[in-house]
């Protein structure tokens, strides 16, 4: 980007705002070009200063973040960064708003952050940068899975990494999972209290069970587990009855639970018995896991460009040789059914 990105700052606290506007502008890749303290400020802003990107709190004044987020999704599409209260309701409200569109969310400090707002401004500058095209919100009634099929016989573990944009990706590839879909892992980079509500959302949308990963929990037929946000890194561990591990480990790549730190695992564990996948999202990380699980046999897919809302990720580990197929976001849950079926006796 050759100019600062444009920042307008949408919340009802004066307090907020100026901690907000600080953070911002002491990146000299952002400029906080205005503030807005309720939804009637906000669209007056938005016209006249025509911002790159907004932030907007969820709890505001006669019309709440996630009513003016839809009208902003439907009037004039916009990067949009939520920000929330670290809380079970704020988690709720927040994975809706990321559904209708949002770009991303950030928590509200809480005393003792050392970070305030974490990674919002790098956060800001690629919601300036995503060529994101704001689609309509995911459908509360699920998309028909696929019939189910005999996944036993593939014994295949599937691994799927994603960060930004990850919630509405994430949605649309597990609900083509069957009921009996193969055993699978995610790691999304997610705030801590926000994972076990996405479990929850991810299991009332789609046809298997998803669950927030525990320790020692073993893999099943038709069960999808969650990387809790946290202090944990999740693997997958002992190969006679695969289970998943939460490891005391330092961040990887800025992050924990890291994609790369999964991905590394499968490899290790399933080898050729697995397939990996990459979705969309900032950074690199899942990239150098990915081609670990390549190189040990899996197979490995990964988000195309056009259909990522940041092309980061994806990039990276395509760029390593990591991805053994591209593919838009709609046809890769078929494509992971396809390659899980197919080790049958006789069969590769």
């Amino acid at each position: 980007m050759t100019s600062p990105a444009r920042v307008l700052v949408v919340d009802d606290s004066p307090t907020m705002r100026g901690l907000i506007t600080a953070v911002l502008n002491s990146d000299p890749e952002v400029n906080v070009v205005g503030q807005a303290g309720d939804a009637m400020e906000a669209r007056a802003a938005i016209k006249q200063l025509n911002p790159d990107v907004v932030t907007l709190d969820i709890e505001m004044p006669n019309m709440n973040g996630l009513e003016f987020l839809d009208k902003i999704m439907k009037l004039r599409p916009m990067p949009v960064i939520m920000v929330s209260t670290m809380t079970h309701r704020g988690a709720e409200a927040t994975l809706a708003a990321l559904e209708i569109g949002a770009f991303d969310c950030v928590g509200k400090p809480v005393p003792g952050d050392s970070r305030p707002f974490g990674d919002l401004a790098e956060k800001v500058k690629a919601a300036a940068r995503s060529q994101h095209r704001y689609q309509a919100a995911v459908k509360a009634a699920p998309a028909a899975p696929a019939p189910a099929n005999d996944f036993r016989v593939g014994r295949k573990i599937v691994a799927i990494g994603s960060s930004t944009g990850g919630v509405e990706a994430l949605i649309t590839v597990l609900q083509k999972f069957p009921r009996n879909c193969p055993p699978t892992v995610i790691t999304q980079h997610m705030p801590p209290t926000f994972t076990k509500s996405f479990a929850e959302r991810l299991n009332r949308l789609c046809a298997p069970v998803v669950e927030e990963a525990t320790d020692g929990a073993r893999l099943e037929i038709g069960k999808i587990y969650l990387a809790p946000g946290g202090d944990r890194h999740l693997q997958v561990v002992n190969a006679s009855a695969p289970s998943c591990r939460l490891v005391d480990r330092p961040p990887v790549n800025g992050h924990r639970p890291s994609v790369d730190v999964l991905f590394d695992s499968v490899a290790e564990l399933a080898g050729r018995n697995a397939v990996g996948v990459i979705l969309t999202g900032m950074g690199r990380d899942g990239a150098s896991g990915l081609l670990k699980m390549r190189h040990a046999g899996a197979r490995t897919l990964g988000q195309n460009e056009k259909t990522c809302v940041v092309y980061g990720m994806p990039r990276v580990a395509h760029e390593l040789g990591a991805v053994e197929q591209q593919l838009p976001l709609g046809s890769i849950g078929e494509e992971i059914l396809k390659l899980t079926a197919a080790r049958k006796e006789g069969i590769e």
